[in-house]
């Protein structure tokens, strides 16, 4: 970030909730990398940490582009903001079981199997052209993050069963306030 990005006055986005259809769209490659869009990226990571999150996708602040930003700050290594325009899995290998939440199915947390390490292929904040592997938390990020950008949400991981829970314990935390383990 340079200095003038810093004391840019940044935006808090509205975050798109579980039943908005955008959140099923498949979203565009980003075309053109330029100050506008890294811009909406600062807004995007303001957004995210304002809501508590360690990631978020364009499409869950109602922009449908291939880009998300990540922080999992002090949590896991490699734990700083970091921008990621048009990233690809390229390989994905292992396994773990992780309890995750999303900030656009709030209240709601369950477990979710998916690959523990991931060779991605991306472009950074800057445009340049990266490939990285990540594992642990920060690879369970991205692919959280990737499948937003799919039109995947983490509930499609459940059985059909759980999956019905869905709706009701997102009308009981709208209630209540509570979270929720499925």
């Amino acid at each position: 970030m340079t200095r003038m990005d810093r004391s840019r006055q940044m935006a808090l986005l509205p975050i798109r909730i579980y039943g908005d259809p955008i959140l099923r769209t498949k979203s565009a490659p980003v075309e053109k990398i330029d100050a506008a869009l890294l811009s909406f990226a600062l807004d995007m990571l303001e957004t995210m940490r304002d809501a508590e999150g360690i990631g978020l996708a364009a499409v869950q602040v109602g922009r449908p582009i291939r880009m998300l930003v990540a922080d999992v700050g002090a949590r896991a290594p490699k734990g700083t903001p970091r921008i990621f325009i048009n990233p690809t899995i390229v390989e994905a290998v292992g396994e773990s079981i992780y309890d995750e939440g999303c900030l656009s199915v709030p209240g709601l947390n369950a477990e979710i199997s998916r690959p523990e390490k991931i060779f991605l292929r991306f472009a950074d904040g800057k445009g340049k052209d990266r490939e990285e592997e990540f594992d642990g938390l920060l690879a369970r990020v991205l692919q959280h993050e990737i499948d937003h950008l799919n039109g995947v949400l983490f509930v499609d991981y459940l059985s059909p069963l759980r999956r019905a829970v869905v709706s009701r314990k997102l009308k009981e935390y709208q209630r209540t306030g509570k979270r929720a383990t499925l």
